[in-house]
């Protein structure tokens, strides 16, 4: 078995970060999609099956912000590793990125509070976009919800900067905005699921030795991305291949 250098784990890696950002989630965006339920119309609000689709574009529109942010991180890469060389350069992202998902497991298990200031890194991009959110409330069709949805998404998020961190070590641009995608479905069932899984993410939130456990379990997936090699996933036999 040898390693094998084209292996990549980041679609995996970021759903995994999506389903743990969870506990995040229930704070900022339960919240917003909280608010936004409540901006349609009695009608709407009232019937499940006509608020659903409302719910699913809010997201569309986020993970689709979500894909364009991971296109331009791809383009970033290139550029970073082009003093380095291609090698050396990805190694350095790899390090890198492996740092940021560390302090994200260690913000998780409530070790590194300070990591909550990464997120004031996108306040200027967010005051330039943010009014063009304001303009499309209340939300009057699925359209609307699409556009807004892709607002939100750029709202500042520690969590998905920490995404963003992992899509410029998977050495394209493609493979960059599909990482984010996985990432955005990670984060699919606790916001879409805001009303039926509160209690319980609640609940998950305020455990300390779960929310430990996590941050753990991000930081096993920070040593795989700064040591792809000891992935055994990564691993290949040579005679299959020949």
């Amino acid at each position: 078995m040898i390693f094998d250098p084209e292996f990549t784990s980041s679609l995996f890696v970021a759903l995994l970060m999506g389903l743990f950002s969870s506990l995040h989630c229930i704070g900022m965006c339960g919240s917003i999609i909280g608010s936004l339920t409540f901006s349609l119309s009695p009608e709407i609000r009232q019937d499940r099956k006509r608020l659903l689709p409302f719910i699913l574009s809010y997201n569309a529109g986020r993970i689709s912000s979500y894909a364009i942010a991971g296109a331009l991180a791809g383009l970033l890469e290139v550029l970073i590793t082009l003093p380095f060389g291609e090698g050396h350069g990805h190694r350095l992202l790899q390090i890198i990125s492996a740092l940021i998902m560390t302090g994200v497991g260690l913000y998780i298990a409530g070790w590194f509070p300070r990591f909550a200031y990464i997120e004031k890194l996108g306040l200027h991009i967010w005051r330039r976009v943010e009014p063009f959110g304001r303009k499309l409330i209340p939300v009057q069709d699925c359209k609307h919800a699409y556009l807004f949805g892709m607002v939100w998404g750029w709202i500042p998020c520690g969590l998905v900067y920490a995404a963003l961190a992992l899509t410029v070590t998977t050495g394209s641009v493609l493979q960059s905005s599909l990482t984010m995608v996985a990432f955005g479905l990670g984060t699919l069932p606790a916001v879409v699921g805001v009303g039926a899984m509160i209690s319980v993410l609640t609940r998950l939130a305020s455990n300390k030795r779960f929310k430990q456990i996590v941050g753990v379990i991000m930081i096993a997936l920070a040593l795989l991305a700064a040591f792809p090699s000891l992935n055994p996933m990564a691993m290949t036999n040579p005679h299959i291949m020949n």
